[in-house]
């Protein structure tokens, strides 16, 4: 009799048990369905998993995903069970605000993981002010004006190092040398040294790691818990993204520390060797706004891939699209001809198709292309007509704001003239640097250098055009799109004829 009672009871338990797994599964399911973001319309997928956003993030192609979804359902489009991307001027100058009621969430903390905050990951409005407050002065464009002779210098020798290379090969790879370039500048500004990679001439495993930056986010942000396995059982593919983080933090604390002995007055540059640099005022800080080195790596991490990735790729995809368009080069040419022969970054900036040209780049290559996520704040939001609940995530990607057809029309087309009187949607629509108080606090320096280094290139290469050697074409300058952008074979051949 007590064995039947024990069997009868272990059917019992069972049945309990399932009853509570098709409850929590009822559950779940009214959830989804009840939710706001249910409405939103989107593949029906996007209502219950995430799967098909990060496979498409983990293969460098989310931005094109998702402008799909604009393309076929609107400029709302569900992308996850809670998350929705915008495509709405109005909307996304909303979202992206001054006064910064859409937080950053946890995917800038998975992109970039690590003990302490920055001035691209945190979250915390109150400590992002005080960095912002810190490093806006020198990022300035009064503030850079010190820097220019230094960043005209490493422009001229990588014009140099070109010639030297089109000499030699009958070849140039722009893309070599803008990102030779751009790691130097942001070098030399940010910890009064550059990484001396025009001098060198070698690729390093420095530069073998900022090519895979790119692809290291996108890992850590779309697999942040294996990320986090990883330290206790090595993961293949997870190790790339995890040693090239750790890496690119150990370059930061060696800049930091020769930045040290410069002011110190070692490696025979004599006491008080060290300029002000673009860190300058965070290095200095004292009392409440006093950082921790560990504090000042991290941010020091974020300047040196951040101010050297992103303007080798718009450089690179901007000569690439100046020399397939006679029409577009030789407008540019007789602009340039015009200039002084010592000319400078001021007279450039009054150069108006060269100004066109350089937007027109950023909106159709944007270096950084994919969503950045904001966080609905606590009391929902409406967004191009939709209430959105507090907490879900929404973001505008640069990608599909800049091929709106009710924005700009015929988008695809590389068109410099269409920024000759820019109506006020387009303004709007226009994040390459991201928006509101959050947004990318280089675009100064990165618009310099994108000035000097078009005008020094298309006057020393009046002729240039792209090549066909070693194999090099078009589909070379595909390009891979995880959180920046850049050609999937990190290369672009020019010639001169």
């Amino acid at each position: 009799m007590d064995g039947l009672y024990r069997v009868a009871g272990g059917i019992e338990n069972h049945q309990l048990v399932a009853l509570a797994l098709c409850a929590a599964l009822l559950a779940y399911v009214y959830t989804v369905l009840s939710s706001p973001l249910a409405k939103i319309p989107g593949p029906w997928y996007t209502k219950w998993t995430t799967a098909v956003l990060k496979y498409n993030m983990i293969k460098g192609r989310r931005p094109k995903w998702v402008h799909s979804l604009h393309e076929k359902y609107g400029p709302l489009v569900r992308i996850g069970p809670a998350e929705v991307s915008v495509q709405d001027p109005e909307a996304v100058q909303q979202m992206y605000a001054i006064k910064g009621e859409f937080l950053k969430g946890r995917f800038y903390k998975d992109l970039l993981p690590g003990e302490f905050e920055n001035v691209f990951s945190t979250a915390d409005v109150d400590y992002h002010r005080r960095l912002r407050r810190l490093l806006a002065a020198e990022f300035s464009e009064s503030g850079l004006a010190v820097h220019r002779p230094a960043v005209d210098a490493k422009v001229q020798l990588t014009i140099q190092r070109m010639a030297e290379e089109m000499e030699e090969r009958g070849v140039v790879d722009v893309y070599r040398w803008f990102l030779y370039m751009a790691t130097d500048v942001i070098g030399e500004l940010s910890f009064g040294s550059s990484f001396q990679m025009l001098e060198t001439k070698e690729e390093n495993q420095y530069i073998r790691d900022l090519k895979l930056v790119g692809f290291a986010g996108g890992v850590r942000s779309t697999f942040p818990f294996l990320t986090w396995v990883n330290k206790f059982v090595p993961l293949p593919v997870l190790s790339v993204g995890t040693s090239v983080r750790e890496r690119m933090r150990g370059y930061a604390s060696e800049s930091l520390a020769r930045h040290y002995r410069l002011a110190a007055g070692g490696e025979g540059a004599g006491a008080g060797a060290a300029r002000p640099t673009l860190l300058s005022k965070l290095y200095r800080a004292a009392g409440e706004d006093a950082l921790s080195f560990g504090e000042l790596r991290e941010s020091a991490t974020v300047y040196i891939t951040a101010g050297s990735d992103t303007t080798t790729n718009t450089l690179t995809y901007l000569v690439w699209a100046v020399c397939a368009r006679p029409d577009v080069r030789a407008r540019l040419l007789a602009e340039l001809r015009a200039l002084p022969p010592a000319f400078e970054d001021p007279d450039l900036r009054r150069l108006p198709y060269l100004d066109r040209l350089l937007t027109e780049t950023l909106r159709l290559f944007s270096a950084a292309p994919a969503g950045l996520p904001r966080r609905v704040p606590p009391a929902g939001a409406r967004l191009a007509g939709r209430w959105l609940p507090p907490g879900c995530t929404v973001s505008a990607q640069a990608y599909s704001m800049h091929r709106d057809p009710a924005v700009y029309p015929d988008p695809l087309r590389f068109d410099p003239d269409r920024w000759e009187n820019p109506t006020r949607a387009m303004k709007d629509a226009f994040v390459p640097f991201g928006g509101g108080s959050r947004i990318c606090i280089g675009l100064h320096l990165a618009k310099m250098e994108l000035r000097l280094a078009t005008a020094r290139f298309f006057t020393r290469f009046p002729n240039a055009k792209i090549s066909t050697k070693e194999g090099f074409c078009d589909e070379d300058m595909e390009a891979d799109m995880y959180f920046l952008m850049s050609p999937k074979k990190h290369r672009c051949l020019i010639e001169v004829y």
